[in-house]
């Protein structure tokens, strides 16, 4: 399940890695935005769109407008009930972490090499 906002941000996604390596990828960040953990996961909201021109390892679950998956409709009951729990919540009130930052930690953590997107720079010369 990816974790909902309160109140809602206008624009944001989401990136969730397994929750064991959620303190290791937070130590390599420079400054943390809100992160949330539900699902086995920790879910760093990024702005919209992070997910342009990055290629996020397989480590990384990129959810698209952060909307809940797989949750069923009506009264949730036990753990479900709880909702997400807040791992952080920055002083300064911005809840974004920056993408570019986090993509570099969870390349990290994973094991893997940052990857963009290739492009044939000298088209057009």
């Amino acid at each position: 399940m990816i974790p909902l906002l309160r109140p809602p941000l206008s624009s944001y996604d989401a990136v969730g890695v397994a929750e064991r390596y959620g303190p290791a990828v937070m130590e390599r960040l420079p400054r943390v935005g809100c992160v949330l953990a539900a699902g086995g996961r920790w879910w760093w909201i990024v702005p919209s769109q992070s997910d342009v021109g990055v290629n996020w390892p397989s480590a990384a679950v990129y959810a698209v407008g952060a909307v809940p998956a797989g949750a069923p409709p009506g009264r949730r009951t036990g753990r479900a009930a709880e909702g997400p729990r807040v791992v952080h919540s920055p002083d300064d009130g911005v809840p974004y972490t920056h993408p570019l930052l986090l993509h570099i930690a969870v390349c990290a953590v994973a094991g893997v090499s940052p990857a963009w997107p290739r492009e044939d720079r000298r088209s057009g010369s």
